[in-house]
């Protein structure tokens, strides 16, 4: 009866014993200030783990579900995990999930605040704009990354376009285009997990 439990335990071993999967050489994880108090984002130790459900798919109709362009701006800067780590810990900048509030409560980016794409246009004096009778006035504005479901996903491109016609300015603009699909692929901390 012990064999075959023995057996288990020696191949579960190398698992177990395997280097930390970090996010970087030297950055096992990141802590990030929330509303709700400190966050800490790091990747699942699971070296096995892997995606699941609508989270894993590949296909998906196109319209809607079109590959987006690397820059869906002209001046805007597009940017990955790092990056977005970096100004998630950045006081003055701001981390806009685009997704409708459905997407957000399901799940995102710890220390990310929930702009919907359909309304953030309208809604720019939440970001230091002042309200102008052809739009918004945005001279003190912070830095700002937007980011959606993954790169198939339109909301956060057609959320930079219409903040940007409304007087946002790009160059205060990141996209971070591999959203949530490639942060759920990178075992990255997810809210409500």
């Amino acid at each position: 009866m012990r064999a075959p439990f023995m057996f288990v335990a020696l191949l579960a071993g190398p698992a177990l014993g395997a280097d930390p999967v970090n996010i970087a050489p030297d950055t096992p994880s990141v802590t990030v200030r929330t509303p709700d108090g400190p966050v800490v984002i790091s990747r699942v130790q699971d070296p096995e783990n892997k995606l699941e459900g609508d989270w894993a798919k590949t296909s998906r109709a196109c319209p809607p579900f079109c590959i987006q362009p690397i820059a869906p701006a002209e001046g805007v800067r597009t940017i990955g995990e790092l990056e977005l780590l970096a100004m998630l810990g950045d006081a003055e900048a701001v981390v806009i999930d685009s997704r409708t509030p459905s997407w957000f409560e399901g799940g995102s980016i710890p220390g990310a605040v929930n702009m919907p794409y359909t309304e953030m246009a309208d809604e720019l004096d939440k970001l230091g704009c002042e309200v102008d009778f052809e739009g918004f006035i945005c001279e003190e504005v912070p830095e700002i990354a937007l980011f959606c479901n993954g790169p198939w996903c339109g909301q956060s491109p057609t959320a930079i376009r219409r903040i940007i016609a409304a007087g946002y300015p790009a160059e205060k603009i990141s996209y971070y285009r591999g959203g949530m699909q490639v942060w759920r692929m990178l075992g990255l901390t997810v809210t409500g997990e």
